[in-house]
């Protein structure tokens, strides 16, 4: 049986063809679980789709909720694999200069089953890379996410392929999650509110830069110099700093926006002003945003959260010299909301109960 999700409204091959986008809102825009209530489709078409369609290739296992809002989920999948998603509240619902402003939202999802990269730092990549997800696994996290938390179709968030994985080591089946996301007859999200997140895969910067979706780069640098990124990020010894930047600046980019750059502090590991001086000279010529980020420990880890005095210090200096940076609020700190987390601890659950 077919995915409905893993294809643009286009793509159903309904007769007339307007059918296909009446189909695409129902799923995408009033949530429906099952075919049967697509109620203005005929039912001898009903029963056809139920035939060759599954609507939803996920479910849900677990669903945590922080002190600050946000809901950590992890997902069940067909081969009873699991992955995570987030969704992060960002602005309340609020009156701005006499006008009444929706709340903001961002989505979280994952690209992969564990990942390759090896990151010393990630409790994702401790398991490897099990398997890709497909289209369908990508879109429905969104999809699942909006119905669950009832965010109203019309209601804007942003999508952030952030999640388990390396979204540009399955770059076919996110670019077409992008082009359904931002499709009109689904959940009509601007490719400029999503962003695809890479710990420097150079050639594949440059193959997503040439589709030219229109999506935002977040690059995940976390290091000033070869030696430590080496350390920190394996796959630094195939895409070294120099080569990712390189592709970074041929990136097309929306002139209003900028290039991304993560980097994860670590306490008495990267996190001092020396490092600081040296990232201003790294990024020179680029348009830059830098997200620096407080390490969230994890059991196991060699690694610490690094002091508020330091990552402020980190980021004065970089404001001081030009440099667009900002220090991202950790989020859910209470409900194992390191990426990882939570998949680890069931599988941990799991394995104790046998």
């Amino acid at each position: 049986m077919k995915e409905l999700l893993d294809f643009l409204p286009e793509e159903y091959g309904l007769s007339p063809k307007y059918l296909n986008n009446e189909l695409a809102k129902f799923v995408y825009q009033k949530y429906i679980d099952d075919f049967s209530d697509a109620t203005s489709l005929s039912k001898a078409l009903r029963e056809q789709l139920k035939s060759e369609f599954n609507i939803m290739p996920l479910s849900l296992k677990i669903a945590q909720t922080s002190i600050d809002g946000s809901i950590k989920f992890l997902f069940s999948l067909h081969d009873n694999h699991t992955i995570e998603s987030v969704l992060l509240p960002m602005k309340k619902e609020r009156i701005e200069n006499g006008i009444k402003k929706s709340a903001k939202y961002t989505i979280c999802i994952s690209s992969q089953v564990g990942c390759k990269s090896g990151c010393s730092f990630c409790l994702t990549g401790k398991s490897g890379l099990i398997r890709n997800l497909s289209t369908a696994e990508i879109v429905a996290q969104v999809l699942f996410i909006k119905k669950y938390a009832k965010i109203p179709y019309e209601q804007g968030i942003n999508i952030v392929f952030m999640g388990m994985g390396e979204p540009l080591d399955n770059l076919k089946a996110v670019s077409k999650a992008v082009k359904i996301f931002s499709h009109n007859d689904t959940l009509a999200i601007s490719p400029r509110r999503q962003t695809i997140s890479t710990s420097g895969l150079a050639k594949q910067i440059e193959e997503l830069g040439k589709m030219n979706l229109g999506v935002l780069l977040a690059i995940s640098l976390h290091a000033v110099n070869d030696t430590l990124r080496d350390e920190l990020m394996p796959i630094n010894k195939a895409y070294n700093i120099e080569s990712v930047l390189n592709a970074v600046r041929n990136f097309p980019i929306d002139a209003r926006k900028r290039v991304l750059f993560e980097y994860l502090c670590l306490g008495g590991i990267n996190d001092d002003l020396s490092h600081a001086k040296a990232l201003v000279k790294l990024l020179h010529g680029i348009k830059a945003k830098i997200n620096l980020i407080y390490f969230n420990p994890h059991e196991g880890s060699i690694y610490k959260r690094p002091s508020e005095e330091k990552v402020i210090a980190f980021r004065d200096y970089l404001q001081a010299h030009g440099q667009n940076a900002t220090i991202r609020q950790s989020k859910g700190l209470d409900i194992s909301a390191a990426c990882g987390q939570l998949r680890n601890n069931e599988d941990e659950n799991a394995k104790t109960s046998l």
